[in-house]
């Protein structure tokens, strides 16, 4: 296949072309939910599969980016539960896209779009779940033209250079999904946020559901309690980790709630909330090449989070952890450059004094260990460096600890794809 350019292009003019040349699959797939936001997007989507799953719907599945193989981003519904996309029918729906394109240009994320709906079109099924790529506005999965549901997780700073200097301007780029008549179902927000997004389904008359104000959720007892004006649930526990999970789940509960269309009975809440699965949030690695490096007894933790906010609820959950079995944290971090690396670490201060800097493997606009040794040195820490994940569990192994320590491998899902692949654990 060609080379595509891979600078980012936040407009749908492509997008069209080739949706078009390929016969409008968008307008022949199930329906849609599509999901935007800054963080927990892909957490959201895999509760709502799992839920309707559970509900024994066939569930298509496009989100990004993949950790270890491509096939990641393309799950088909199938009765009994969706599978990945094969290689053989992957490569067939690409290539069927590279040829009607017939070089004209565009972005390797429009190419691997226009393929989901090609293979999504030509397999049945009953919902289909979209995840922005960037932003929402001009993301080339903004072509549905009214879907069951939009959804906007919570917004925060990031992609800046590409959304705006602003959680205001972010939330705009995010509120950009927003389809007249189309209920919106909206996580807690910050308040500029908020402002923005609830002002454009004003404009787009699209029905409002919104955390705080039209449904809540609640830890008791250690369940997710969730409530809305057609009653309360009682649920068990997501079975992905961390506070923000419970949020995470709500928001798929209050969107399943608000599309009129879909029966979803309280088993299938309980079942999908207790299977969810997302690789890389708060993922507890057990077994494996790297984990084999690690002291013996010792936890080793991996999750792709990247900004501030990521590294906020990534902090609570391993306080949470700490409450539970105090251990020694240790933090290994890679992260690409245009990232605010002091804002992330900050999270961070107090609860370690050991954080090691890697590089991350293939990616030459990634932090190198010196650069993020001195951002941590901005905020008083003192961050060691290593040439890699494995050499730095390595190291961590030399050392003498009364209790085998809690690592947190953290800082990027590109450097989470690594060690996934490192370790041999392959996402399903």
């Amino acid at each position: 296949m060609a080379l595509h350019q891979r600078k980012i292009d936040l407009t749908l003019d492509r997008m069209l072309r080739i949706l078009e040349l390929l016969g409008h699959p968008e307008r022949r797939m199930a329906p849609v939910i599509h999901v935007a936001g800054t963080n927990g997007k892909g957490s959201t989507v895999a509760y709502l599969r799992a839920i309707l799953e559970a509900a024994g719907l066939r569930v298509h599945a496009y989100t990004s980016p993949h950790l270890v193989r491509i096939n990641e981003r393309f799950r088909l519904g199938r009765e009994g539960g969706g599978v990945l996309v094969s290689d053989e029918e992957l490569l067939a729906a690409l290539e069927h896209c590279e040829r009607l394109n017939a070089g004209q240009p565009i972005t390797v994320f429009e190419m691997e779009t226009a393929a989901a709906f090609h293979l999504f079109a030509k397999h049945p099924a009953d919902v289909v779940l979209l995840e922005v790529g960037l932003g929402g506005r001009g993301d080339s999965t903004n072509v549905i033209e009214k879907p069951l549901a939009s959804v906007i997780t919570p917004v925060s700073m990031d992609h800046m250079e590409m959304l705006g200097d602003t959680v205001a301007k972010i939330a705009a780029e995010k509120a950009g999904i927003i389809k007249k008549g189309v209920p919106l179902v909206m996580a807690a927000q910050l308040a500029e946020a908020e402002a923005v997004i609830e002002q454009r389904a004003k404009e787009q008359r699209a029905p409002l559901h919104a955390a705080g104000q039209h449904w809540h959720v609640s830890i008791e007892r250690g369940r997710l309690v969730y409530q809305d004006e057609r009653g309360l649930l009682d649920l068990p526990a997501p079975r992905l980790f961390g506070r923000h999970q419970f949020d995470n789940a709500a928001l798929a509960i209050a969107t399943l709630r608000s599309i009129d269309s879909l029966k979803v009975p309280v088993s299938a809440y309980e079942s999908g909330i207790a299977k969810a699965e997302w690789p890389a949030r708060m993922q507890r690695l057990t077994a494996g090449g790297l984990v084999q490096l690690a002291p013996p007894q010792s936890e080793v933790w991996l999750d792709g989070g990247h900004n501030a906010d990521c590294g906020r609820v990534v902090a609570a959950a391993l306080g949470d952890l700490e409450e539970r079995v105090p251990r020694q944290l240790v933090v290994i971090i890679g992260m690409l450059s245009n990232k605010d690396a002091g804002a992330f670490l900050a999270n961070f201060a107090g609860m370690t004094r050991h954080i090691i800097a890697v590089p991350i493997p293939g990616h030459d606009n990634a932090y190198t260990p010196q650069a993020l040794a001195d951002a941590g040195r901005h905020l008083g820490m003192r961050i060691e460096a290593a040439a890699s994940v494995a050499e730095a569990l390595r190291s961590v192994a030399r050392l003498a600890y009364e209790v085998p320590p809690r690592i947190l491998i953290t800082g990027s899902l590109y450097l989470a794809g690594e060690v996934l692949r490192e370790n041999g654990t392959f996402p399903q």
